[in-house]
């Protein structure tokens, strides 16, 4: 049993936000007192494995089977000090992402079921209500990997498989819109209904609203995939992780050309902007995952801790969803 310790004091838990299995610390002051009894973490009512200890810092991994939201962490070793997390509370399992989801204006969340390569799904696409009800939406699209929304409210998704690019209406029909796009991956649309699409051995692709494509940017080739956003400037955001140590962040100005906005990224994978403009990007590296918020300054912060993410999405009314390969997490906000 850990022994509290007078004057014990919790001061911060970072970061604010998590799902099952992400790493979060807590620090503070007297958390631990030194020999082979590791202070014991509950969050919620469920004990959290300690990863990492010493005097003035704890970190547990977060357990499964927690309901979300605003969740207490108590330590046995501070004893009536409590902080709080906030819990992503699993909406949707059994996908396979990619890359991001999308939501539509009316909040549903828009899921992809990718496969390996080659495989063909029962249902491409899935949708999730806002009351958390998951239905097929859209067959026949082998290896759909990203999508986007046009200016009409109609959902696009590509094809890794064969390039495709597919429009799917109101009622989960299909239309092929473009082909011949490479491995396509990563899409998104401009104030002028342009799309563009990452192909990931180093083309950013433009597509008219008549389906006529032109080279528009060049970027390293990816060994996993091109993932797009569109930020309120106008300008194109792109992630395309390769074997580097570290990757970059890549803003797309209207011309084409690319500058470098941060190269703090082991494993940069789905990134979205949020209502007021700021972007998120997920990492994917083992010991730093999670999603991190971009500042101005270039300077980055952990915003949710997770083993394992590869996407994220900002719901029109409020609150936003990560992804995992096979589960989407519900955030009602973000610190």
């Amino acid at each position: 049993m850990s022994q509290p310790f007078s004057h014990s004091r919790i001061a911060s838990v970072r970061p604010l936000a998590a799902v099952a299995g992400g790493r979060v610390t807590i620090r503070g002051s007297r958390l631990w007192g030194g020999g082979e009894t590791l202070p014991e973490v509950l969050i919620g009512d469920v004990a959290a494995r300690v990863v990492y200890t010493d005097r003035a810092t704890v970190a547990c991994l977060v357990p499964d089977g927690l309901p979300g939201g605003a969740t207490p962490i108590r330590l046995a070793t501070a004893p009536g000090e409590t902080a709080f997390l906030n819990v992503g509370r699993p909406m949707a399992t059994g996908v396979h992402q990619v890359d991001s989801p999308v939501f539509g204006s009316d909040g549903t969340l828009y899921l992809t079921f990718s496969g390996t390569r080659g495989d063909q799904s029962p249902v491409s696409v899935f949708r999730v209500n806002r009351d958390g009800v998951r239905e097929p939406f859209a067959a026949g699209i082998r290896n759909p990997t990203s999508m986007a929304f046009d200016l009409s409210g109609r959902l696009h998704v590509s094809s890794r498989f064969d390039g495709t690019v597919f429009a799917i209406d109101s009622e989960g029909r299909t239309e092929q819109v473009a082909t011949d796009l490479g491995v396509a991956s990563g899409l998104a649309f401009d104030a002028d209904g342009t799309l563009y699409v990452g192909d990931r051995s180093g083309t950013i692709l433009r597509v008219t609203p008549t389906s006529q494509v032109s080279s528009f940017a060049t970027l390293p080739p990816s060994v996993a995939a091109f993932h797009l956003a569109m930020a309120p400037t106008g300008d194109l955001y792109v992630t395309a992780p390769t074997l580097s140590t570290r990757d970059a962040v890549y803003r797309v100005d209207r011309s084409g050309s690319v500058t470098p906005v941060v190269r703090r990224f082991g494993r940069p994978q789905g990134l979205a902007f949020d209502a007021r403009g700021a972007l998120y990007v997920v990492e994917a590296l083992a010991g730093a995952s999670g999603l991190f918020r971009v500042r101005e300054d270039g300077e980055t912060e952990h915003v949710v801790a997770a083993p394992s993410l590869v996407g994220v999405a900002f719901d029109p009314g409020a609150g936003a969803v990560v992804v995992s390969n096979d589960t989407a997490y519900r955030f009602d906000d973000l610190p």
